[in-house]
C-alpha cells in the first residue's frame, strides 16, 4: 500500500451555491487544522465543477470526513489522499459525497 502524505477535499459548487460552499470551506478551517485554498469560480485542474480545496492530515481523516458528510448539504465533495501518484488518487483511490462527477483525466497524461 502506498504512503500517503495527506488529504484533499474538494467543494464543488456553482454561482447558486457559491456562499453556501465558502462558508462550509471557512466553517472547517475554523473546526479543524485543515488549510484551505482559494476559491476558484472557474474550472481548475481535473475539477468539472468550481471548486475550493481543503488539505489535512491522516490524523484528522475520520473526523472532517465525518463533519462534510454531516453539513456538505447538497454540495459535492471529492476526496483523496496524497500518495505521489496524482492519476491513481483522483480515480483508483477517490471518494465521492454526492454524485460522482467526471474528471478531466488529461490533466494528469504522463
Amino acid at each position: 500500500m502506498p504512503s500517503i502524505q495527506g488529504y484533499h477535499a474538494h467543494v464543488y459548487f456553482d454561482v447558486q451555491t457559491l456562499d453556501q460552499a465558502r462558508a462550509l470551506c471557512e466553517a472547517a478551517t475554523a473546526r479543524f487544522d485543515i488549510q484551505m485554498g482559494r476559491v476558484h469560480q472557474r474550472l481548475v485542474g481535473p475539477h468539472p465543477e468550481w471548486s475550493c480545496q481543503l488539505a489535512f492530515s491522516h490524523k484528522d481523516f475520520a473526523d472532517i470526513v465525518l463533519w462534510l458528510a454531516l453539513n456538505r448539504k447538497e454540495l459535492v465533495v471529492f476526496l483523496h489522499p496524497l500518495t505521489g501518484d496524482d492519476l491513481a488518487d483522483h480515480t483508483a483511490h477517490a471518494i465521492w459525497m454526492g454524485a460522482v462527477r467526471p474528471l478531466n483525466l488529461e490533466a494528469f497524461a504522463r
